[in-house]
C-alpha cells in the first residue's frame, strides 16, 4: 500500500481528498502545515506529498525546496496544490522541485491519474538505481552491497532473497513493514508461505551484515515488525 501526506490547511478540502485516496487504496497522513508536514516526514518517507501552496507560516514552494535540498528527501515524489492558475506561479512551483502541478478546483479523477503517473515515472528509477542507508550501498545493476569500515570497502554476501528484502528496506527507511507487508512486497502475494519465513531470512540478513557492523540497522518492532534504521553504528575497523 503506497502512503501519501496530504498537506493542506483547509480540513474540508484536507478530508475530501484524504476520503478519496483511501477509497483508492493508499494509506494517508494529514497534515495542517509546513511544521505538521516536517514532522511527518522525519517519522516516515511517504511515497508521495500533496503539497498545498499555500500554508501558513512557511509556504508550501518554500518547504518544497527544504526537501529538495535535504539528501533523504531530495527525490521524494511532490505534487502542489494551488489555486494559482497563472503560467509563472506554475514554473515556479516547478522549479522548486515539485514533479507536477495541480490547479484548483480539480477533479478526483484528474488528482488520481496524476498521482498514478508521477509514482510510475518515479519506480523504474527506484528498481534500476542504487540505494544508501547509513553508509550501506546496494547496487541493483550489479548485484553488489558494500560498506566502508574504517579504510576498507567490504563487500556483505547475500542471497538471492536476502537481497530483494534488503533492496525493500533499504528503498523504504524508517518504514516499520508487518511480516505479511514484506511476503507480498518482496516474495509476492502468490507464494503461498508461512510469515515466520520472513524472521529467517531477517536472521540470515543481519548474520551477513554482521563483518560491516550493520546487523543493528535491521531493527524488530514489537508486535508490529520490522524496520531499517538510517541511525548509523560506529563503523569501527
Amino acid at each position: 500500500m503506497s502512503s501519501v501526506l496530504v498537506v493542506e490547511d483547509e480540513s474540508a478540502i484536507a478530508e475530501l481528498i484524504a476520503i478519496n485516496l483511501r477509497h483508492a487504496g493508499f494509506e494517508v497522513v494529514l497534515a495542517a502545515d509546513a511544521e505538521q508536514a516536517q514532522a511527518a516526514v522525519d517519522r516516515v518517507l511517504p511515497d508521495l506529498v500533496l503539497l498545498d501552496w499555500m500554508l501558513p507560516g512557511l509556504s508550501g514552494v518554500q518547504l518544497a525546496k527544504r526537501w529538495r535540498a535535504d539528501a533523504r528527501t531530495k527525490a521524494l515524489p511532490l505534487i502542489i496544490l494551488t489555486a494559482r492558475a497563472e503560467e509563472g506561479d506554475k514554473i515556479t512551483g516547478l522549479d522548486a522541485g515539485a514533479d507536477d502541478y495541480l490547479t484548483k478546483p480539480f477533479s478526483t479523477k484528474e488528482l488520481m491519474a496524476r498521482i498514478r503517473a508521477v509514482l510510475r515515472r518515479k519506480a523504474p528509477e527506484a528498481l534500476d538505481s542504487a540505494v544508501e542507508v547509513a553508509g550501506l550501498r546496494l547496487d541493483p545493476a550489479t548485484r553488489r552491497v558494500t560498506r566502508r569500515v574504517g579504510d576498507e570497502l567490504r563487500e556483505v554476501k547475500v542471497g538471492p532473497t536476502e537481497f530483494r528484502l534488503l533492496h525493500f528496506f533499504m528503498s523504504h527507511p524508517e518504514r516499520v513493514h508487518s511480516r505479511a507487508q514484506l511476503l507480498d512486497r518482496v516474495w509476492g502475494d502468490h507464494v503461498f508461505i508461512e510469515e515466520r519465513t520472513v524472521d529467517v531470512h531477517v536472521k540470515r540478513l543481519r548474520e551477513a551484515l554482521a563483518p560491516v557492523n550493520g546487523s543493528s540497522l535491521i531493527e524488530t518492532v514489537r508486535g508490529a515488525g520490522y524496520r531499517m534504521t538510517q541511525q548509523a553504528p560506529t563503523l569501527a575497523a
